[in-house]
């Protein structure tokens, strides 16, 4: 028979941390539980490193639900760390309490939250969200960027950031401010040469802090950087803050436009309105022939794309060196060459998304945050 996970839970409440004298279930540190049949995979959320606790309250666990639930059960707990806990736990305040406010804290700060995401990886969807955020700062409002991509962040690099962010006397991370923008990503956090080697709820556990551990100032657009996909940090984003809306990025070759389509049919099904597609990567111009367009991945296919699925198209960025230079020295070329043809085509599609923005906004209720059930 399969595992409930609602029996899961039941299980846990037998578990006590030994320091605060109350269940594992009450104080909240139970995290991205996922149940498929006997498979049984969660986040031991601890408020700090302990080792010998850790392993301690991991097989107390193991036996519970083995004792409570199903001997055969198949379990994968990961062992996180979240010092936000210890503030509640040490104020001897039930978490459940403060979670709600603490997923309002970014939605309360930003009037836009828009995802820039896309199906396949290497489309550049990094490099779209970057100057997206720095054309939208240079009109003279209140950017952030969020860089979401745990495994391979990008933001250090196209920013040119090397040092760490600091930390308030609360424990929030201060974002930090480069060409305009407000910056947060896991490369700030960690070497240029460390890699995350992570589980997907300790994974969805740091977005979440990101979202809710950041002391944002008031925003007009945050932008936020997906990883490609449509998995796990897709999901908690949706289910911590309701997005406004969102881009998706794409080259013109059929095996980027197939993840796309998958892209727009992940926001629709979660409801967060597709804003529309870009088409990078759309054609070659030679820096001495500048009159010549070669289609080296195919011709219009984004457009074409964006048509079928009835979504706004937002514009096409040609394969041109300086953006990939300009990125590569930690200046977006919409800063470093705001004159170039690259330049003027982030800035057009810039005040696309704006645009479409204002339409979403006439056309479309309030975005909420949703709930994702996962059963067997």
């Amino acid at each position: 028979m399969s595992i409930r996970k609602e029996q899961i839970t039941t299980a846990l409440t037998h578990v006590l941390h030994p320091e605060y004298q109350k269940d594992l279930i009450t104080l909240d540190l139970i995290q991205d539980l996922i149940v498929q049949d006997k498979y049984v995979a969660f986040t031991l959320e601890l408020p700090k490193e302990d080792n010998e606790l850790a392993a301690k309250l991991k097989k107390e666990c193991t036996e519970a639900i083995h004792k409570f639930v199903d001997k055969e059960a198949v379990l994968d707990i990961t062992i996180g760390i979240n010092i936000s806990k210890k503030r509640e736990l040490d104020g001897d305040e039930p978490a459940e309490k403060k979670q709600p406010q603490q997923q309002e804290q970014i939605s309360s700060n930003v009037k836009n939250i828009v995802a820039v995401a896309s199906g396949k990886g290497g489309v550049g969807k990094s490099t779209v969200a970057a100057n997206l955020a720095v054309s939208l700062a240079k009109e003279g409002y209140n950017v952030g960027l969020m860089d979401t991509d745990i495994y391979g962040p990008s933001v250090p690099t196209m920013f040119g950031v090397k040092e760490r962010p600091n930390i308030t006397t609360d424990k929030k991370l201060v974002p930090i401010f480069k060409h305009g923008v407000h910056l947060v990503s896991m490369g700030f956090l960690v070497d240029t040469d460390q890699a995350m080697i992570w589980r997907g709820p300790m994974v969805t556990s740091a977005v979440k802090q990101f979202m809710q551990e950041v002391r944002w100032p008031e925003l007009d657009y945050l932008i936020l950087d997906l990883p490609p996909g449509t998995g796990d940090i897709q999901l908690t984003i949706v289910q911590t803050v309701p997005l406004t809306g969102a881009v998706i990025v794409s080259t013109p070759q059929t095996v980027a436009l197939d993840d796309a389509r998958k892209g727009v049919a992940m926001f629709n099904k979660v409801n967060v309105p597709v804003l529309g597609i870009i088409e990078n990567m759309a054609y070659f111009t030679p820096p001495d022939m500048p009159e010549k367009k070669y289609y080296i991945f195919g011709k219009h296919g984004a457009r074409k794309l964006a048509q079928k699925l009835e979504v706004p198209f937002l514009g096409e960025v040609a394969l041109q060196e300086n953006i990939r230079d300009t990125s590569d020295r930690g200046t977006p070329v919409v800063e470093a060459e705001p004159d170039s043809p690259a330049a003027e085509s982030f800035t057009q599609i810039a005040e696309r998304v704006k645009n479409a923005l204002f339409t979403r906004y006439n056309d479309q209720e309030s975005t909420e945050k949703i709930e994702i059930n996962i059963r067997p």
